[in-house]
């Protein structure tokens, strides 16, 4: 057995959208993994089934079952954007059903199976037109400016590949739910006319025809951000009149949404990039839902009028759920994998790292200066018995958490573990899993509430003998880069700092950034100056090297630029490394050679300013 290295980065395939085929038989999913010699993620569909070994169908994303379960549709760009293809699953080749001048959206099939309806972008560019903006929903981390383009709904029949665009106006609709008889189609979207000052969502329903004609549901009191029919009635995610605090179900009865109650004060996670999770369905009569509790995601099971428990047993970090006859097909993370496939609980996968030993975090509660229990994970050579070198790991959100499975992302973890490092990860107020008051913690408080919630760990394990003092270093990304920033100018005690997809001037950030207007209103609620860590450069002494994407409009270069000026008007060791093309979410999903890159860089920096190596 040997230890995890960065070249491991292209050997790792991780599993994503796993679906049951209608008759409980097979799972298909698709597998990505990232091209050395292209410098690209590829992304395939495969089939696992009990008893036999997992094969490939096709290159592609999104595949989705046809009722009868012999027809697979997938996403695939065919000469440009991507379009939906029907792959025969009785035996021949694969057909291009939509022509999409700026691509399809993932397939969902009508009840019947002669229609598929997605969601996809709508409107004509050009690019060398002026650029007229009225509101502020003008451009989006990912896309960049939006030109004038929205998203909206189309169906698209099975047999003669005819598309008609149900949807249309300036609105953005979402993702597309069938109603059972066929005849209407449900999506959230918000269109309010000031929705880009407050955030809105509402339940729209529309007949599954050209320019069919949109009816809203429901009151005003929910904002819904996903829809789903779910036991004969409409099932959305959202919040209750404002976006914070925890997502909750609510169901459609009559002409109000009545919340589920699910006994639980833990967020439930639809999933999304970074953020675990997986849309609600039925099993049977049970509704299945994904939620966040310390740092895992889990599946829960709610009968009616019942109590909901935890389905599946063990520490898993759950990315997808399928349901069909009574089965139950998921995907997950584990401390051993990045993912693996699961039908009723047993493994048809295995993509941990192959002849590779990884180091196991532990977990560990520490105190915060106020008496707040934190939780954290210690990642280590448990062997060591002297000090050593410690790097502290602050996640992004900042209602995201650590769990301490194997992610396949920050592989400089495992080699630093290997080097003699301990990695530590905390959960600080703020981070999902612990409560919608610790949830909720942080607002209007960045910064001010949770500095304790990571210096008082690092006490602890200096005292205990794990750390040495002399040699810590802290890194992070998004909210992680601003608290990066934030904790080297108020404290002196790091000899090393990696801050990436920083944020350091919340106020200009509030004025330039794709969500800054909702940011400042709901999360940092008009406090720049206090909270922001350039407010505090003054006080910065630690080496500092800064990653960033060069088309990250979430938090947008300006912020990596200010914050690498005014370190080098100080003198202070600084460096600034810009990702060309690299969105916000480049570390999850940007070329590979850039993710590589992020990693190699952490490790080169640690090295050479807390270790003394060459740079």
């Amino acid at each position: 057995m040997r230890r995890l290295s960065l070249d491991d980065l292209y050997g790792l395939a991780v599993p994503g959208d796993p679906q049951l085929r209608p008759d409980g038989s097979a799972v298909a999913y698709t597998l990505t993994t990232a091209d050395r010699e292209t410098d690209a993620n590829v992304t395939e569909i495969w089939l696992a089934a009990p008893g036999a070994a997992p094969r490939r169908l096709a290159v592609g994303a999104a595949p989705r079952w046809s009722p009868d379960g012999r027809t697979l549709a997938y996403l695939r760009p065919a000469g440009g954007p991507p379009q939906i293809h029907l792959l025969p699953m009785d035996g021949g080749e694969p057909r291009v059903l939509t022509s999409a001048p700026l691509g399809a959206g993932p397939p969902v099939w009508s009840p019947d199976g002669t229609r598929i309806a997605y969601a996809g972008p709508s409107g004509e560019v050009d690019e060398n037109a002026p650029i007229v903006i009225d509101t502020l929903e003008y451009k989006a981390d990912g896309a960049g400016l939006l030109r004038g383009l929205t998203t909206h709904l189309f169906v698209v029949g099975v047999e003669d590949g005819v598309a008609v665009q149900v949807t249309s106006g300036d609105f953005h609709a979402g993702a597309p739910a069938w109603a059972p008889d066929g005849d209407l189609l449900a999506f959230t979207a918000g269109m309010d006319a000031d929705r880009d000052l407050d955030i809105c969502g509402g339940l729209y329903l529309v007949k599954a025809e050209q320019d069919g004609a949109l009816e809203r549901a429901g009151g005003t009191g929910v904002i819904c951000s996903g829809v789903w029919w779910l036991g004969g009635r409409w099932v959305v995610a959202g919040h209750r009149e404002v976006p914070e605090g925890h997502t909750r179900l609510f169901a459609l009865e009559g002409d109000d949404f009545a919340e589920i109650e699910t006994g639980l004060d833990r967020n439930v996670m639809i999933g999304g990039p970074g953020y675990p999770g997986a849309a609600p369905t039925l099993n049977g009569d049970d509704l299945l839902f994904c939620v966040r509790d310390r740092g895992f995601t889990h599946l829960y099971r709610l009968p009616p009028g019942g109590v909901a428990v935890r389905v599946l047993p063990g520490d898993q970090n759950v990315s997808g759920v399928s349901v069909a006859r009574g089965h139950v097909a998921h995907v997950a993370s584990t401390a051993r994998s990045a993912g693996d496939v699961y039908l009723d609980g047993d493994a048809l996968t295995d993509h941990a790292p192959e002849g590779v030993e990884l180091f196991r975090a532990r977990s560990r509660t520490f105190t915060a200066p106020d008496g707040t229990p934190v939780e954290a994970f210690v990642l280590r050579d448990e062997t060591l018995t002297e000090p050593g070198p410690l790097l502290l790991d602050i996640h992004g959100g900042p209602h995201n958490a650590w769990a301490p499975v194997f992610d396949g992302v920050h592989l400089y973890h495992q080699v630093l573990a290997a080097r003699g490092w301990t990695v530590l990860t905390v959960n600080p107020r703020a981070s999902d899993g612990y409560g919608e008051a610790f949830y909720t913690a942080t607002a209007g408080a960045w910064g001010l509430s949770d500095e304790g919630d990571f210096l008082a760990p690092l006490d602890a394990l200096i005292e205990e003998g794990v750390a040495d003092p002399a040699r810590l270093a802290v890194t992070g990304y998004s909210y992680g880069g601003y608290m990066t920033c934030w904790l080297t100018g108020r404290t002196a005690r790091f000899a090393a700092a990696v801050p990436g997809g920083v944020v350091v001037d919340l106020r200009s950030m509030a004025g330039t950034a794709d969500l800054g207007h909702f940011l400042s209103k709901h999360e940092v609620r008009g406090e720049f100056e206090e909270q922001s860590p350039i407010t505090h450069v003054g006080g910065v002494v630690t080496p500092t090297l800064i990653l960033h994407g060069d088309a990250d409009d979430r938090c947008p270069i300006g912020q990596a630029e200010q914050w690498f000026q005014a370190l080098r008007e100080r003198r202070v060791p600084v460096r600034l490394v810009r990702y060309p093309g690299g969105s916000h979410p480049f570390v999850l999903d940007g070329r590979p050679s850039h993710r590589f890159d992020y990693n190699e860089r952490i490790l080169a920096w640690l090295m050479h300013w807390v270790s003394g190596s060459p740079n």
